[in-house]
């Protein structure tokens, strides 16, 4: 698998959720990046997001919410060498 411009910005949007609260969602407004605004479209065909939007995660966008940010948070460790 590649990581395609689509693929990095369906990371992106979902690596913008706060998942310290199920309570609040994310809003892509007509005026984002067109790359944002159409990766949320797609997220939501795929059942990651519950509006084409933003909205809310579902359970298995949360995960993939979860994993996306652990990997980032892993990856912006600086090294010490």
């Amino acid at each position: 698998m590649s990581l395609t411009p689509e693929l990095v910005a369906e990371l992106e949007v979902l690596a913008l959720f706060n998942l310290d609260s199920s309570q609040e969602g994310l809003k892509i407004h007509q005026t984002a990046a067109p790359k944002h605004i159409d990766a949320a479209k797609r997220l939501h065909e795929k059942e990651l997001i519950d509006q084409p939007d933003g909205g809310y995660l579902t359970s298995l966008g949360r995960d993939a919410a979860q994993n996306i940010q652990t990997v980032l948070t892993i990856l912006s460790v600086p090294e010490t060498a």
